[in-house]
């Protein structure tokens, strides 16, 4: 049985409309646990952000601090990024078409790239402002200001931008007359590639240069930052000071990780199809936005008191009510 928009004519005068997105693979029996687990997980997601943007919105001590509009940020991004991958993930473990417009994946494939790239852009300032808050911090408010953090958060947005529109650029750039089916769970460049009518060759350089030269810089950046915080880490003489510092430095280093590593073994292997690239990018669509609230931000001290005061100041309003 063919599905509803699929082309099996290859010949070059019939353009798809539309492609049909595979999924995940996954056994029949489990359809509806997978369904609940990843609606589950973008409800979770969604709140747990929004809890963060609300509690550096509401407190004035956190939105005046670079620190904390950089985790606003990248609150913003995470709900954003899993709007634009989730809802399609459990979608397609329901009878409902898989069918996506061709204009659809184009939007999809771009604000996936912008996105992730200005998450990219946004570890390496938060990195940055780690060390100038640990390695110079008397000099820190002078070197991280509130206006100078928005001028780098912008620039973050705009070179994100840019990327995400020269990934969709080059890829739709191509023909594509058939087949029409992804076997991917969402429009990205790799899955897509393979159903060009066209020679994809420059295609795939140019994405491997231009994603690996954003990646590896960024993660460059991130670990110099941090060699050089480690350093100045291991200078403290008090066991307590040095256990605040790395337990920071721990969260955005794990999160980072989870984030590169899948990133690196799905981009930097050109023309490669493995059975596991949909699992591993399962980790940086789905399950990173997840857990960065848990990891980075709900275990910070701060973020928690100003969330206790909002609830006691809703609570106490109530009352007087």
């Amino acid at each position: 049985q063919k599905d509803v928009g699929e082309t099996k004519n290859t010949s070059l005068d019939t353009v798809v409309t539309d492609f049909i997105l595979l999924g995940l693979p996954h056994p029949p029996s489990l359809r509806t646990l997978l369904f609940l687990v990843f609606v589950n997980i973008y409800v979770l997601t969604q709140l747990g952000n929004l809890l963060v943007l609300l509690a550096v919105w509401a407190d004035p001590k956190l939105h005046a601090r670079p620190m904390y509009i950089l985790l606003a940020v990248l609150s913003f991004l995470d709900m954003w990024l899993s709007s634009v991958i989730v809802p399609r993930v459990f979608l397609n473990f329901t009878p409902t078409s898989k069918a996506i417009p061709f204009g659809g994946c184009v939007a999809q494939l771009y604000f996936f790239h912008f996105l992730g790239s200005t998450q990219c852009f946004l570890y390496t300032l938060m990195a940055y402002d780690r060390y100038l808050a640990i390695c110079q911090p008397l000099r820190y408010p002078v070197l991280m200001n509130g206006r100078l953090c928005t001028i780098l958060v912008a620039g973050a947005w705009v070179a994100g931008s840019i990327h995400g529109s020269i990934q969709a650029t080059l890829t739709f750039r191509l023909p594509y007359c058939g087949p029409n089916r992804v076997d991917y769970f969402f429009c990205d460049i790799p899955a897509v590639l393979r159903l060009a009518c066209a020679d994809t060759t420059i295609n795939e350089l140019v994405t491997f240069v231009d994603i690996g030269v954003v990646a590896a810089s960024c993660f460059m950046l991130i670990l110099l930052s941090y060699a050089n915080i480690v350093h100045a880490i291991l200078k403290i003489r008090t066991a307590d000071g040095r256990r605040r510092a790395f337990s920071t430095c721990g969260s955005h280093l794990t999160v980072v990780t989870v984030y590169y590593v899948p990133c690196i073994f799905i981009y930097l292997r050109p023309g490669s199809k493995s059975p596991l690239d949909g699992a591993v990018a399962v980790f940086y669509t789905v399950v990173t936005p997840f857990l960065n609230p848990l990891i980075y931000t709900l275990r910070n001290q701060e973020v928690k008191s100003a969330l206790k005061r909002i609830t006691a100041g809703r609570g106490a309003a109530s009352e007087n009510k």
